[in-house]
């Protein structure tokens, strides 16, 4: 067996490349591996914000925020049911891993501005927004190493780098001049860059290629094809790892620690359906097709890790479409002119809710429920992040059962069973008279109003569905990943059952145990933790943090 020595290891090349460059910062030697042969991970799939209170990009932007008000929050949002000490880490240390992103990469950031946290009515809670994202990066700049960045599951008709803030606006274009604007400004963007052999990128696939392109800057060296096999273990410390390569296990010590960020187990359906629901299909997955747990297993079965959430996931609204990647449901939830029903053609939730919890709320129901609109939203508005306003949907998803279509809301309801779907489109329509949602306060939250249709008075989350034909789409529960793993404390060490700390052994991002139990509290939290606490693994391990 070959035999190779760095100081620290890190397994995983999504947000744990922010941990390789760290600790390079702090002076040690690094190895990054990777089970696929790609880089970026779920955070190249992602939308590519990141949450992270009080940083300095925030200050720059001239959004209002505090210390003292972001620990009321999550204070208000965890509920308790996450180690306190673990989220105020994360909130003391998060200001440093965003400089230290701003420093180690060529990357710039763009406020989401008025993208709410996921609670904003909360003691502490923002309206204003605390994410962050990366502005459209020129993936050129990767030289050779461009193919190695993981490509998005779906390859857009145009090149468009849509960042998150631009997504709201793309999802109006029919209906505002605005929405036109951004879509000319993007289009010409991607079009005018490759003129001039550039390639503008956006959203995850943007941060991971920034990160990819600092850790090239560093000559860190990144195994690909290089899947994690075994924890080496002495006097019950971790120093190192064993990977695969070419074809033969190599062992590789790690003299200060082995950092795992190798994302959660979100395609391995055992492990789903033992922690979680036998209801779930790993295809209704929206994070990268190699993350299958296989780091968190190791780390329980060789040092004996103790596990945290293991039955939570980043719950994200799905159409379970043909192909590589399910559609997702972001914006239309919030829009006007539909509602999501369950078997019997009955409301149950409030449709335009956050969607890790829209995605509890559907897990609560018999599956498959049903989103179901009318022809006017149908020309209003974007569907599934690829259908364009009056454009019809494609015969394959008519042909998997996907999508049912009627000229009248009674044949709709006869052909899926659901007598209770007249009434229930009735009940919706005489509250958007009101302009209030008195069943389930659509619209009432900053951020359902976010992704809603300004245009309609006066909530911009409620419109009436009366104008045949009439559409049902097949929702499920999808997600960005799992969020349960190795528990692990403050400084991102991992833990045994009685609360011991395994010395040498950290675990950052989806690998770990959600930092804040069993919510998501603002957009681009699942990114953040996995950026923050890889930081903080790596200084931890390099002497600059200790308890």
């Amino acid at each position: 067996m070959d035999n190779k020595s760095f100081d620290i290891v890190v397994v995983g090349t999504g947000t744990g490349m922010l941990a390789a460059l760290a600790a390079a910062e702090a002076g040690m030697s690094v190895l990054l591996v990777e089970k696929s042969e790609y880089v970026g991970g779920s955070t190249a799939l992602s939308g590519g914000g990141f949450w992270v209170p009080c940083n300095s990009m925030l200050a720059e932007a001239g959004a209002p925020d505090s210390m003292s008000q972001a620990t009321e929050y999550l204070t208000a949002v965890t509920g308790g049911e996450a180690p306190e000490a673990r989220w105020k880490s994360f909130l003391s240390h998060g200001a440093e891993a965003v400089n230290a992103l701003r420093r180690l990469t060529p990357l710039k950031f763009g406020h989401m501005a008025n993208y709410a946290d996921y609670f904003p009515e909360l003691p502490g809670g923002s309206a204003v927004g605390r994410a962050m994202e990366p502005k459209p990066f020129n993936a050129r700049k990767l030289g050779t190493d461009r193919d190695k960045l993981r490509p998005p599951a779906l390859e857009a008709p145009f090149p468009m780098p849509v960042t998150g803030s631009s997504y709201k606006w793309l999802n109006l274009v029919a209906r505002t001049p605005r929405g036109i604007a951004v879509a000319a400004r993007l289009l010409g963007m991607g079009v005018g860059g490759l003129a001039i052999r550039r390639e503008y990128i956006a959203g995850g696939g943007a941060l991971a290629a920034g990160l990819y392109a600092g850790v090239r800057d560093r000559n860190i060296p990144v195994w690909l094809d290089s899947p994690l096999k075994e924890l080496l273990v002495e006097d019950d410390r971790v120093v190192g790892v064993v990977v695969h390569r070419d074809g033969k296990d190599i062992s590789v010590r790690a003299k200060r620690g082995v950092i795992l960020s190798a994302g959660g187990f979100d395609r391995n359906e055992a492990m789903r359906h033992a922690y979680q629901s036998e209801k779930l299909d790993t295809d209704w997955a929206l994070g990268n097709p190699a993350n299958t747990g296989d780091a968190i297993t190791i780390a329980a079965q060789d040092v004996g890790a103790d596990l945290a959430f293991m039955e939570e996931a980043w719950w994200f609204p799905a159409v379970p479409i043909p192909g590589p990647m399910p559609g997702t449901l972001l914006a239309e939830r919030s829009l006007p002119g539909q509602i999501i029903v369950n078997q019997a053609g009955e409301r149950f939730m409030n449709e335009a809710v956050n969607y890790m919890s829209a995605g509890k709320e559907l897990l609560r129901q018999d599956l498959p429920v049903w989103m179901v609109f009318d022809q006017r939203y149908r020309n209003r508005y974007v569907f599934g992040g690829s259908i364009f306003p009056r454009q019809s949907f494609p015969q394959e998803w008519y042909d998997a059962g996907v999508v049912k279509k009627a000229d009248s809301l009674e044949k709709l309801a006869a052909e899926m069973g659901m007598p209770a779907l007249p009434q229930s489109v009735q009940r919706f329509n005489t509250l958007c008279a009101t302009g209030h949602d008195d069943d389930f306060g659509r619209g009432d939250s900053a951020y359902d109003r976010y992704y809603g249709d300004p245009a309609v008075k006066p909530n911009p989350c409620l419109g009436p569905i009366d104008q045949g034909p009439f559409y049902a789409v097949k929702v499920v529960p999808g997600d960005l990943g799992t969020c349960g793993g190795v528990k692990a404390d403050e400084f991102a060490r991992a833990l045994r059952p009685d609360g011991s700390v395994i010395e040498g052994l950290y675990a950052a991002g989806n690998a770990a145990g959600n930092a804040f139990g069993r919510v998501y509290p603002g957009p681009g939290a699942t990114i953040a933790q996995g950026l923050v606490f890889g930081y903080i693994a790596a200084n931890h391990a390099a002497g600059r943090l200790s308890d």
